[in-house]
């Protein structure tokens, strides 16, 4: 099963700022059971990424992988109050996402009456690529953690196919062509600390 280019989630599933995008899971989890519709929005947000990415690594179509992340919310609505550790949320909805991506690829066979599809059951031993997957994740929090424009210059210049021209970038975010070279070192600077306080 081949990885899933960055360029394949698009802009939708690409971090981007909310109200709660600094909080960790243990207080968005508090504030989804207490009822605020903003802390529900900020854990979508933060992690539809993740969710998205996982049946496509099924190589399910984007319609699927809509149903497969429609499926995946109501589940955590429903489940997140049973959850003992609300730190585990990461881990919880990239296994559920497997699950139910392979339900869906396996019930698309039978539908179609095509041979059982050579995916891997993720009730058994996860697939390798999966903790890949949550390693992605939390690339993509920190990106969200950026300064708004480091985040729209590494999602142009990183996750776009084809990334954006200099000139391109440039005159999106108001800036001289000359200077994108070194506002994007001093992005990448700021992410890599980032990623290395994370311990990736």
């Amino acid at each position: 099963m081949t990885p899933v280019p960055l360029t394949a989630l698009k802009d939708r599933y690409m971090p981007s700022s909310t109200p709660h995008a600094g909080w960790e899971d243990e207080e968005l989890a508090a504030a989804c059971l207490a009822g605020h519709a903003a802390g529900w929005n900020a854990l979508i947000e933060k992690y539809k990424g993740l969710i998205y990415s996982i049946p496509l690594r099924y190589g399910l179509s984007q319609e699927d992988a809509e149903d497969v992340f429609q499926d995946v919310c109501v589940l955590l609505y429903e489940h997140l109050d049973a959850l003992r550790d609300a730190g585990a949320v990461r881990g919880w909805l990239a296994r559920v996402a497997a699950n139910e991506s392979y339900r869906k690829k396996k019930g698309l066979a039978r539908v179609s009456g095509s041979e059982t599809p050579d995916v891997p059951d993720p009730s058994g031993n996860a697939p390798e690529w999966l903790a890949e997957s949550e390693r992605q994740q939390m690339i993509r929090e920190r990106i969200g953690q950026l300064s708004p424009r480091c985040r729209d210059m590494v999602r142009m210049l990183f996750y776009e196919d084809p990334p954006r021209a200099y000139q391109d970038v440039a005159r999106t975010l108001g800036l001289a062509v000359g200077s994108i070279g070194f506002i994007r070192g001093r992005c990448l600077r700021q992410l890599e600390r980032l990623l290395k306080a994370a311990g990736l």
